[in-house]
């Protein structure tokens, strides 16, 4: 083992720090450790460095289709026998995709922790990627597709977005990508995509929950030791130039009745210490019933019938949205004269020690949960170690949360959210019943 770095920062801290040890396989595969008896189950999780943004733009949606392909069995687990091996013996599985990576994990009992190693080692080192199978989950994800895109109300807000926003960056495509793109590509093309990402080097493994380390190190050296280390990936840096004037489009959706304005803007990586002033802002913003965006525009002036903020961070960029749904006889326009007047508020006005400590609280009690089972421990666990390079940020960033200042937050916005910075979409009632 090349590396070993063990971190006990145990309850005399915190009640909530979690404890871990990581190391590495001489493959390059990265392990961490988080051990909990409180409860006797346990979580194998693998998650790998590769996302729609790591796709050929000429065949979009690999990455969400792999998150399917490689459930359809190994060369010693037949195909159809996955979910079956994993219910039988009383545990849960299941997988996601975004932009940046790709996430595995079963759920045992924790006398079952052999299996979970073993069904992973398996879908790592010789998943049967076959035309039955490529076939087969190309039908699955086209339904997905219409389920959650084509036919759904709003469906298209998320991706008439990101395409506007990014014009060189592979932020530009959707993660379920494009049927066209997966119905004209080959078997080898799968199989070449399979042999370059879904390798030790390139992935992380987490075990957490009741287990015995030294029991499980030996585990882990047996099934994924031998794995041969995959060709290093070499990674393309795409840069997308500042947005300096507003961006006008116009989108129409044939499954909604009532129009909806969106304002979107880039915002920095996840990574980056505006991304979580961003996050107060927009819960300060559009945060539940109390938040500023709704109790003006929804309860008090009767404008909209729903109004909304979120983040959408990615590893490299984010995009900050806002959108709402005029109530008659307001429209569009109205509502984002309202919505960028509370904006400027924000950048000019700074807000209250009584709101900052209702955003503290809030964060930290979110920070509480997401660490709450071992589900959400494995996946912050894998995903601070994958896409931000620093695991202990499990017990470290509710500070960055807690040293937020009305200053900063009034600086960020004043930074990032401007009118000139932004993409303005205008998404309306169709009357073309043709899925688009």
């Amino acid at each position: 083992m090349a590396l070993s770095a063990t971190l006990l920062l145990g309850g005399a801290v915190s009640a909530q720090k979690v404890a871990f040890e990581e190391y590495n396989l001489d493959n390059g595969l990265h392990v961490i450790l988080q051990n909990d008896p409180s409860a006797p189950v346990v979580i194998t999780s693998v998650m790998y460095h590769v996302g729609a943004k790591n796709e050929n733009p000429e065949r979009t949606g690999f990455a969400h289709f792999f998150e399917h392909l490689l459930f359809e069995g190994t060369e010693n687990i037949k195909r159809g026998e996955w979910f079956k091996i994993v219910t039988g013996n009383g545990g849960t599985n299941n997988a996601n995709t975004t932009e940046d990576r790709t996430y595995y994990y079963e759920v045992f009992p924790s006398n079952n922790l052999e299996l979970g190693l073993w069904m992973e080692s398996e879908r790592m080192l010789h998943p049967v990627i076959n035309q039955i199978g490529v076939d087969t989950q190309n039908e699955v994800v086209k339904e997905e597709k219409r389920l959650r895109y084509d036919n759904s109300p709003y469906g298209q807000m998320i991706p008439e977005v990101k395409k506007k926003m990014f014009t060189n960056h592979p932020y530009r495509w959707t993660t379920i990508g494009s049927m066209d793109h997966l119905d004209a590509a080959k078997l080898e093309e799968f199989q070449s995509f399979n042999k370059k990402f879904y390798i030790p080097n390139n992935a992380v493994l987490v075990v957490a929950g009741d287990f015995n380390a030294t029991q499980t190190k030996e585990w882990i050296q047996k099934y994924f030791g031998a794995i041969k280390k995959g060709t290093t990936i070499e990674r393309e840096t795409f840069v997308e130039e500042p947005i300096t004037e507003t961006i006008k489009a116009k989108f129409e959706d044939s499954n909604i009745q009532i129009p909806m304005v969106v304002a979107a803007y880039r915002t920095p990586s996840m990574k980056t210490r505006d991304a979580r002033v961003l996050d107060f802002i927009s819960t300060i913003l559009s945060d539940g019933k109390s938040s500023r965006l709704y109790k003006k525009i929804v309860d008090d002036k009767k404008m909209a019938l729903q109004i909304g903020a979120f983040s959408y961070s990615q590893e490299d960029y984010g995009t900050y949205i806002l959108y709402g749904l005029p109530q008659a006889p307001s429209t569009s326009e109205n509502l984002l004269t309202e919505i960028d007047a509370e904006i400027v508020k924000l950048q000019t006005e700074l807000i209250s020690d009584k709101e900052l400590q209702k955003l503290q609280n809030k964060y930290e009690n979110q920070y509480v949960n997401s660490n709450a089972s071992i589900e959400g421990v494995a996946d912050n666990l894998a995903t601070y170690y994958m896409l931000y390079k620093d695991v202990n940020l499990i017990n470290t960033e509710i500070e960055m949360y807690r040293t937020i200042t009305p200053e900063e937050i009034r600086t960020v916005a004043k930074k990032y959210l401007n009118p000139n910075q932004r993409l303005v979409l205008d998404y309306v009632p169709s009357s073309d019943k043709a899925t688009k």
